[in-house]
């Protein structure tokens, strides 16, 4: 199976974050993982929220940014990558001049009913 970006349209998730699903089960047959390109607008984050089961990393592919995680915050930027565990409170700001592009696998797949939004402090 193959995908091509620009055939992948955009939506905006829970979160607020503008996602391109480059590989996911409901609409490319695989079954245990999906593939997302999440984009940050410079200044703008994601709310807080939290996935009870699902597994993420974010690998940074252009801007940078503030990654929050549980109680820590930390700068990241292109190359870095971030593991985020079932049930982590997280949420990305993009700080620099370009938005802030993530790669984002998520096992199991991604879901909305998967997604708890949580109060930003």
């Amino acid at each position: 199976m193959k995908s091509r970006y620009a055939d992948v349209p955009a939506y905006i998730t829970k979160d607020g974050s503008e996602i391109r699903e480059l590989m996911h089960p409901a609409v490319h047959g695989n079954h245990r993982q999906s593939l997302a390109e999440a984009t940050v607008e410079p200044g703008a984050r994601t709310q807080s929220h939290r996935h009870a089961v699902t597994e993420e990393l974010y690998h940074v592919t252009a801007g940078s940014g503030i990654m929050t995680l549980g109680d820590t915050c930390f700068p990241v930027t292109v190359g870095d990558t971030v593991l985020i565990a079932p049930g982590t409170p997280h949420r990305i700001e993009a700080t620099g001049p370009e938005p802030l592009r993530i790669l984002c696998c998520c096992s199991p797949p991604y879901t909305h009913e998967d997604t708890e939004l949580m109060e930003d402090a």
